[in-house]
């Protein structure tokens, strides 16, 4: 029996699944893994949780690191459906456009706004999820408008392009004194040859950010990152956006369900295989925090693979029941990130000051935070979940 041609779909519950594992895996953090495996140093399985719930120091991933991928993926993949239900709605192109880069903005100034939480003035960066993807959507957006070869040519030169600006930008010499970019001289993670031009803190993104972000009011001159993240990674975050998107055109198109299954898990398997081989060859190192073109591909390769199993269980299959609490979460996407930066302290200090600790520590004080993070996770949720059952969904 043959697989019929589904109708294009106007959304997919898979989406916003894979949305909401994508902020479940963020607002994960509160469950506190390192600690428990800070209080249990025997337990494999506690340091298996911490490594997925941190980010590695500088080359290779954990699943924490595949979170901000993922978001911008998902915009990606997004913007087929957007664009065909406002030309439904009847939207001239004018109109589009604007709400496109009104959107950007929107994401750069809220991404400034959080970030800025705690701090004496406005704190100007620009390498948050937000402000990363809001920087790029408006180039995403005007790209979704052309002929899907020239997704795949501004993906290429993107990747290319950027890759040659670290590569020609001079390598720090043997004797480069890193503390004064605040890189410890005896960090392990340094790299010598060829790959130096991807190290931490003086690269050609680092080095435009020295510039850059100077412009801007300032506490205090900006020297460096202390994770090594960068404004520039936005260009190769539009690439993941980029990805996204020829996986949301396949989405819509008139492919049957199991050939649209087919092409992601292909594309997941070739971007796997092609980033991780770029890293291991010396071409290019694989490394989150400043979005080499090689982590690009490789964690490109997990969303496709992501999304295929999410596609092919929910809308192939039918499963959808057991997604119920990622799709709160992931049909709220902008209160929930929201929620998680600007509630969830304030709920875990209220539930001890009028709980108390003992209820966080019936099972000892190695357990106490993480207990004390579900509660708080559990209370974020319920929070979207009110707001889901009277149909409450913040948008931009």
């Amino acid at each position: 029996m043959t697989d019929p041609k589904p109708a294009l779909p106007g959304r997919l519950s898979s989406m916003d699944a894979y949305r909401g594992l994508v902020l479940a895996l963020m607002m994960g953090e509160a469950l506190h893994f390192c600690a428990v495996s800070a209080a249990k140093p025997a337990s494999a399985v506690w340091s298996f949780l911490c490594f997925h719930q941190s980010h590695v120091p500088w080359i290779g991933g954990s699943l924490h690191d595949l979170i901000q991928p993922g978001f911008s993926f998902l915009v990606g993949v997004a913007l087929p459906f957007s664009l065909a239900a406002r030309r439904a709605k009847g939207q001239n192109p004018g109109q589009m456009r604007a709400h496109a880069f009104k959107r950007a903005f929107i994401l750069v100034i809220l991404g400034i706004f959080l970030r800025s939480l705690g701090r004496p003035q406005t704190y100007f960066t620009f390498e948050d999820t937000l402000t990363q993807i809001g920087l790029g959507y408006g180039f995403l957006y005007l790209l979704g408008l052309r002929p899907r070869r020239d997704h795949w040519i501004a993906l290429g030169v993107i990747l290319v392009v950027f890759w040659a600006a670290f590569a020609l930008y001079p390598a720090p010499p043997a004797d480069f004194e890193w503390e004064s970019v605040g890189v410890p001289s005896d960090w392990p993670h340094l790299m010598t040859g060829f790959e130096g031009h991807w190290n931490k803190n003086e690269n050609f993104s680092a080095a435009f950010d020295r510039w850059f972000l100077n412009l801007f009011p300032r506490e205090k001159p900006f020297v460096n990152n202390f994770g090594g993240y960068q404004t520039l990674s936005f260009i190769p975050t539009l690439a993941t956006m980029i990805l996204g998107l020829l996986a949301g055109g396949v989405l819509r198109s008139e492919r049957t369900h199991m050939e649209r299954v087919r092409w992601l898990v292909i594309a997941g398997v070739v971007g796997l295989a092609s980033g991780w081989l770029i890293g291991a060859v010396g071409i290019c190192p694989v490394v989150k925090r400043i979005w080499t073109p090689s982590f690009t591909l490789w964690s490109g390769g997990w969303c496709f693979l992501f999304l295929a199993a999410f596609y092919f269980v929910m809308d192939v299959r039918g499963h959808q029941r057991w997604a119920f609490p990622l799709l709160v979460l992931g049909m709220n996407s902008i209160a929930a990130y929201c929620a998680d930066w600007l509630w969830k302290r304030f709920i875990a200090e209220t539930l001890v000051r009028h709980l108390g600790k003992a209820p966080f520590l019936i099972f000892g004080p190695a357990y106490e935070l993480l207990l004390l993070g579900a509660a708080t996770l559990l209370v974020l949720w319920l929070v979207l979940f009110w707001m889901y059952r009277r149909r409450i969904f913040l948008r931009i």
